[in-house]
């Protein structure tokens, strides 16, 4: 394990699917982060041969016990790369003018876990949402290693880093400890069944909108069938089975009235992912009686620099959901 401490400079950062935008070290502003540590490559789980690892930035001092998973994900691609620099460690200012702004929650005392999951292709939606949850326990199994509260884990994403983050919510375990006590999700997937529009699939609506008509998501939807003895992986093509394949890996269709507080973020201009879907799984939060909210980004499309309002809105929905419970 190698740890820094901030010294912070300039740097370019980029992340797929509109997450982030390339950011250059003189458009960041003059205000620094507020010091903190970083510790880097923290293996939280290991599959077929990968070690899959997340790194820790906590505050330097006045850390407030609540941790949030931030899930390093776009088009469920997940790369080290998206957090350089590493040396001199910049992270938290480069990061300055992303959607998934970390400098807010870091002057508020959290702690904060970048998870980088294993990429599509080579892994598939179902298999990397088992991969957050390992990182969610890896985080509770050592809470007092990482110095923070195991009852207090929120974790948050963009786009397919948003619906990953919104699986965990709906999908998490309390048995498996991979249960979260808050999300913040941006302009998310949420029905793969019904994207845009009643009953047009994901797929079609992804078509329509890349310029070359293809998909580069579409493995990431693939269902197999494993045989361990014969080893080998044979794609599902059956329809009734894809179809409860695609519900199983939709947040929509796991609602339930004991999900934790959800925030959902959502450009009305998103092309990509339209906010019909927030606006959809907004219904089943409504009708379960789970705590929510969704701001509506006037103008917003598939990623944007956020105000500080913004900002501060996203911090106090953590504030208010992990808060520290008085004894």
């Amino acid at each position: 394990m190698l740890r820094l401490v901030s010294g912070l400079e300039g740097g370019r950062r980029v992340l797929l699917f509109g997450i982030l935008a390339a950011l250059s070290a003189t458009s960041l502003g003059a205000a620094d982060p507020p010091a903190f540590v970083r510790d880097l490559d923290l293996i939280y789980h290991r599959e077929g041969g990968y070690a899959l690892t997340m790194d820790r930035i906590a505050p330097a001092a006045e850390a407030n016990g609540a941790a949030v998973l931030m899930l390093v994900s776009g088009g469920w691609v997940s790369r080290h790369a998206f957090l350089e620099p590493r040396v001199a460690d910049q992270l938290p200012r480069v990061l300055a003018r992303a959607v998934l702004n970390p400098t807010e929650l870091l002057a508020r005392g959290y702690t904060l876990f970048l998870v980088v999951h294993g990429a599509q292709p080579k892994f598939t939606i179902a298999e990397i949402h088992g991969q957050i949850g390992a990182a969610v326990r890896h985080v509770r199994h050592n809470a007092e290693r990482y110095g923070i509260d195991p009852s207090r884990i929120g974790v948050m994403g963009g786009s397919a880093g948003g619906h990953l983050a919104l699986l965990q919510g709906t999908r998490g375990l309390a048995e498996e400890n991979s249960r979260v006590q808050a999300v913040v999700a941006y302009f998310p997937p949420t029905d793969f069944l019904n994207f845009g529009a009643e009953g047009v699939f994901v797929d079609d609506a992804i078509r329509r909108v890349e310029p070359d008509g293809g998909n580069p998501f579409e493995q990431a939807l693939y269902l197999f069938d494993h045989d361990p003895e014969k080893l080998r992986m044979t794609r599902v093509t059956d329809e009734r089975r894809l179809a409860q394949h695609y519900r199983d890996i939709s947040p929509y269709y796991h609602v339930s009235a004991d999900d934790p507080p959800t925030l959902l973020v959502h450009g009305d201009a998103d092309e990509r992912v339209p906010i019909q879907q927030s606006e959809r799984i907004l219904e089943r939060f409504e009708a379960a009686g789970v705590v929510h909210r969704l701001y509506r980004k006037a103008g917003g499309g598939h990623g944007w620099e956020p105000t500080p309002e913004e900002r501060a809105m996203v911090a106090d929905w953590f504030d208010r959901h992990l808060a520290a419970v008085k004894r």
